[in-house]
């Protein structure tokens, strides 16, 4: 009997000490806010939008960003761009010549014994210049 007793006792002394704990943390946690209209902005930062009270002016027309570009300033760069990429396609194209069938017969016959001659330890200064 007396330990049910205890029990309970120990259960509500229990119930009691965590419902101070959550008091007292619902206590504080009122203390430590800040109002928000008390807080300067820092600089470089972007605030949001502030209620004026009125009504935003819709009929002032936007103001340009840049200067916009007349007719004969895109004519000259269309034409700048267009003499840079003939120039990059005829680099391309003279990059990409078609090779000598002769000269790809030559590499397939002494390609493997060249690999294997490196691989092998068997330098040839031909072909690796830093072999001794």
């Amino acid at each position: 009997m007396t330990q049910r007793h205890e029990r309970t006792a120990l259960s509500s002394l229990a119930g009691l000490c965590g419902g101070l704990g959550l008091l007292l943390l619902v206590g504080t946690a009122g203390c430590t806010s800040t109002n928000v209209e008390d807080v300067a902005p820092q600089p470089g930062t972007v605030t949001g939008p502030k209620d004026t009270g009125t009504y935003p002016n819709l009929n002032i027309p936007p103001q340009q960003a840049a200067e916009q570009f007349t007719d004969a300033d895109k004519d000259a760069k269309l034409a700048r761009l267009q003499a840079e990429q003939a120039a990059a396609n005829a680099a391309a194209a003279q990059a990409a010549r078609t090779p000598n069938a002769a000269e790809l017969d030559k590499l397939a016959r002494t390609h493997a014994s060249d690999t294997l001659k490196q691989i092998e330890g068997k330098c040839d200064a031909a072909l690796d210049p830093t072999c001794k």
